[in-house]
């Protein structure tokens, strides 16, 4: 088994917690916004959806029924389906947000996020760019990039590349602190991996 290959299994089994928070925007959502879906183990159970906050959802339907080009409550109600893990929902939105906003690297960003959980790494990973040629340093998108690249294409080298990125930009943030931590889990698993195999 190459080392990368261990390095990957390991670091998913460490730092589970950490890699299934995938970070949505720098928006200001609600207190209690539950994280989003993480890759879960082959053959355990998939988590349960967050409930959906119908509430919030119908204001946000009215508002746009009598504005349909208010940006900001499409990206709110975006969120919303973010929120309660509805990809598709969300897809709609958030797509929507950015036929009226096609500058804004934090809705494209969550549409990244909302096509991987959607079961589109591809497609998450090409609004990834775009994301990043709006603005090259927007952290979440590195960092989100970076799950893409180790879960859905077990591509760990490409992965720690866009982790290391995001501690040199932003080093005490919380999406610098989550990849510090996912940067410190691979090293562990490398070192692991040399002290078993021995010379090749």
């Amino acid at each position: 088994m190459k080392s990368d290959a261990i390095a990957y299994v390991v670091a998913g089994i460490c730092f589970g917690v950490i890699l299934g928070w995938v970070i949505g925007t720098q928006q200001v959502r609600q207190a209690d916004r539950q994280p989003a879906a993480a890759p879960t183990a082959q053959g355990s159970a998939p988590a349960q959806a967050p409930p959906l906050d119908t509430a919030r959802e119908q204001s946000l339907v009215a508002v746009l029924d009598g504005d349909p080009d208010n940006v900001e409550a499409t990206i709110q109600l975006a969120n919303v389906y973010f929120d309660a893990e509805r990809w598709p929902d969300a897809i709609r939105w958030y797509e929507r947000a950015l036929e009226l906003d096609p500058g804004n690297p934090n809705a494209s960003t969550d549409l990244g996020v909302s096509y991987y959980n959607d079961n589109s790494p591809d497609r998450a990973l090409e609004q990834f760019e775009h994301s990043l040629s709006l603005d090259p340093q927007h952290t979440k998108t590195l960092f989100n990039k970076g799950i893409v690249l180790a879960f859905a294409k077990e591509d760990l080298s490409a992965a720690v590349a866009q982790w290391t990125r995001v501690v040199d930009l932003a080093p005490a943030t919380s999406e610098g602190l989550a990849a510090r931590q996912l940067l410190e889990g691979v090293a562990a698993a490398h070192n692991d991996a040399g002290a078993t195999s021995g010379p090749q």
